[in-house]
């Protein structure tokens, strides 16, 4: 028995209760000589004893001239009894029988059903298990245990369409919010059909609604590996590396801080080179020195930029994406993004949709969440600017 799946089935164990109610209503009862017997089953089928408590049924199949409601009573214990003992094809067997009686029905045969599922699941008939599955809902199964199990019968029985089907159009805003291990079985169902966009849609769904480092890690590879991809991004997507979690080793935050400095930031190498030593990727080992040169080299460029910047607005030619995103990594969000929307309003750049992606990026690291994806949304492109706008504002909704 796949323990999983074991307290699913324990709601088999008080069928003998609910027929002893129904019982009580209609004048029918169990005589001592089979209801003692079945008492004992039945402690013994909650301490999982179901070979012993096969045993005591056995004493009372043996009593004659059983009435028809005693032979319930003894078929809904061998069920339970079978359960408890893992012994799924006794499971199937003494379900089937009570479902074949006519007599068990409504809410009191879902645990019937729902037992056969389990147990053509344990058995790794899958197809059976779907099929049980599906009867169990369709009857007014409400078991949220039975829902994974539904799905993954589909997936595998290799029926990824109905696991598709069933997960496709699911959305973090949707009412009910699908777990983590329901999108990774969509993303594998994905892979086994070799559909790259309805994986990648599903790793979307999983960093929205998850976002480990590991889904970022693999959207990441993906967009950087499509064809026409510029190196120009590469800021980028060191940047969204840091934010989810998947930016470590010393070269990391060494190469990061390099490209910043080429782009013209230094307020933000001086962030990452400080992000670095406080995670203490750099200023130890045997590197210690290159990576204190590094700092030394950030701190100089960041003097020479801010006195260069001065000269520019005594100038009135503020204006650019350098300064604003400089003054972002200041801690001047609000002066910074007003001078990069100047900028962009004014025309003339040489890469606007560049321009546009850099101040969602600001917006977002600023705290501007709704703003960020606003704009991120109206990057365009081919060479990997949109692609990026789309993981950032993936990154915003998470």
């Amino acid at each position: 028995m796949n323990r999983r799946w074991a307290a699913v089935l324990a709601a088999v164990f008080s069928l003998g209760l609910s027929f002893g109610a129904a019982a009580q209503s209609k004048g029918e009862g169990v005589r001592p000589e089979v209801g003692k017997p079945l008492q004992a089953a039945q402690a013994l089928v909650k301490q999982r004893k179901g070979r012993e408590a096969m045993a005591e049924i056995a004493k009372a199949e043996a009593v004659p001239n059983r009435t028809p409601y005693e032979n319930q009573v003894i078929a809904q214990m061998k069920a339970a009894a079978a359960n408890a003992a893992g012994d799924n094809d006794a499971v199937i067997r003494s379900n089937e029988a009570l479902l074949a009686t006519g007599k068990v029905s409504g809410r009191d045969a879902l645990p019937l059903v729902q037992g056969i599922a389990v147990a053509y699941f344990n058995k790794k008939e899958y197809a059976e298990a779907a099929k049980w599955g599906q009867r169990y809902f369709k009857e007014g199964g409400g078991d949220a245990s039975m829902r994974s199990l539904l799905l993954q019968s589909y997936y595998y029985g290799n029926d990824c369409a109905s696991v598709s089907k069933m997960l496709g159009n699911v959305t973090e805003e949707s009412s009910r919010r699908p777990s983590e291990e329901e999108l990774q079985i969509l993303a594998n169902c994905y892979l086994r059909l070799k559909d790259t966009g309805g994986y990648v849609s599903a790793i979307e769904k999983l960093v929205v609604l998850y976002p480990k480092a590991s889904y970022w890690t693999d959207l990441l590879a993906r967009v950087q590996k499509k064809p026409g991809f510029s190196d120009r991004l590469a800021l980028h997507v060191f940047r969204l590396r840091m934010e989810t979690g998947n930016l470590s080793s010393t070269e990391d935050y060494m190469e990061m801080a390099q490209l910043a400095l080429q782009a013209g930031y230094p307020a933000e190498a001086k962030v990452v080179v400080d992000k670095g030593y406080e995670k203490k990727a750099l200023g130890t080992g045997a590197q210690a020195d290159r990576h204190q040169r590094l700092r030394d080299l950030v701190a100089k460029s960041l003097e020479a930029f801010n006195k260069g910047r001065a000269k520019e607005e005594q100038e009135a030619l503020a204006a650019k994406e350098g300064n604003g995103m400089n003054y972002v990594f200041e801690g001047k969000a609000d002066k910074g993004i007003n001078l990069m929307e100047q900028g962009i309003k004014k025309g003339g750049l040489k890469r606007p949709e560049d321009a546009k992606l850099s101040l969602g990026y600001a917006q977002l690291h600023a705290g501007q969440r709704a703003r960020a994806v606003q704009t991120l949304r109206t990057v365009q492109g081919t060479d990997g600017a949109a692609d990026m706008a789309r993981l950032w504002a993936l990154h915003a909704r998470a």
